[in-house]
């Protein structure tokens, strides 16, 4: 069962990557509004995960290994 969901989203993200490459190219409507909502999906998604980081993950120097 979840190779099946898994399956289904990795369709979804590969269709949405080829919406995205058509878009850019001059596709149909349906196409750029498509591209449009995995764009919107995908920042909203960085963002989510962007909140989840601790403060000195990104670049302040600390390696980011073990919790001592």
């Amino acid at each position: 069962m979840i190779v099946l969901v898994l399956s289904a989203i990795l369709a979804l993200v590969i269709g949405g990557c080829a919406c995205i490459w058509w878009a850019e190219r001059g596709g149909p409507r349906w196409v750029r509004v498509v591209a449009l909502v995995t764009v919107t999906i995908g920042e909203v998604l960085h963002e989510a995960n962007r909140g989840k980081r601790k403060s000195g993950w990104g670049g302040s120097g600390d390696s980011g290994g073990s919790d001592d």
